[in-house]
């Protein structure tokens, strides 16, 4: 049963102070392109009923460099991810994902902070940010931190992100190598994956891999680099890593499925970045 939205309260505040004020003050729930707030509406299982709209907050759509840090503002749709020639020239398998993220008119409304901010292990851009070091910022009215990727998530749609934070912007550093990136789905796109990877190879050893959609939160798999990083066979390199995830059965796949994908994807990356 749909929920009607006149049961909705929602605010659009135009700067980023007052954002962050009102989520101080009345405990909302933030959304931007709501592409995922739509779904829940729809089948109506939405819980929340109070809503910061930030979409007025152009501050937080810019995509710029400071110094050797991409910064791409939590705003950005994955369409200006695509089009823009700094992701495009630093971080192109960050313009791949997008490409696969639903249809175009998702890409046009989606954006990478709410894909962050989802929390979703099967999220397209998670792997690519955990592969690059990227750091989330994150803003409340206190001030600002920032988080490492691969410690934001505490669990399956859980981060360390408070309820009066929004995440204003994502960091990467320069990034060296080969970048790789694979989605595994039913179709190419408008579909949520099975399994999602990305990869960075710089050097005949050194390598950097995660994935997403096999374990609770998305994995940066740090045994199957190590391996790698000593000179081992790929083979041991892809035991390590089915080792390091705990794929299950849905309606998507099965964890066999996905235990032996995952290891492919290890096996290609590193025979494609050879």
């Amino acid at each position: 049963m749909r929920i009607a939205t006149s049961s909705l309260d929602l605010r659009r505040p135009a700067t980023l102070e007052s954002a962050l004020q009102a989520l101080r003050d009345d405990a909302r729930t933030p959304i931007a392109g709501a592409t995922d707030l739509y779904v829940t509406l729809n089948f109506g299982t939405l819980e929340a009923r109070r809503f910061l709209d930030l979409s007025r907050l152009a501050e937080l759509r810019g995509i710029t460099e400071r110094g050797d840090t991409l910064v791409i503002g939590a705003l950005a749709s994955f369409t200006a991810l695509q089009r823009s020639p700094l992701v495009v020239k630093r971080l192109p398998m960050l313009v791949e994902a997008a490409r696969l993220v639903g249809g175009v008119q998702i890409q046009n409304r989606a954006t990478l902070g709410g894909n962050i901010a989802n929390a979703s292990p099967a999220g397209d851009s998670l792997p690519v940010l955990a592969a690059v070091d990227a750091a989330i910022v994150l803003r409340s009215v206190d001030g600002e931190r920032r988080v490492p990727m691969t410690e934001f998530y505490t669990g399956y749609r859980a981060s360390v992100m408070r309820p009066d934070e929004l995440i204003t912007a994502v960091e990467v550093p320069r990034v060296e190598g080969h970048q790789w990136f694979r989605k595994v789905g039913t179709r190419a796109a408008l579909a949520i994956s099975k399994v999602v990877v990305a990869g960075v190879r710089d050097g005949p050893r050194a390598a950097r891999f995660a994935i997403g959609s096999v374990a609770p939160t998305v994995v940066r798999a740090r045994k199957a680099e190590g391996v790698l990083a000593k000179g081992g066979k790929i083979e041991e390199a892809v035991r390590a890593l089915q080792a390091e995830i705990t794929p299950i059965d849905d309606l998507r796949s099965t964890a066999e499925y996905r235990t032996a994908v995952a290891g492919n994807l290890l096996r290609r990356f590193w025979a494609e970045t050879a």
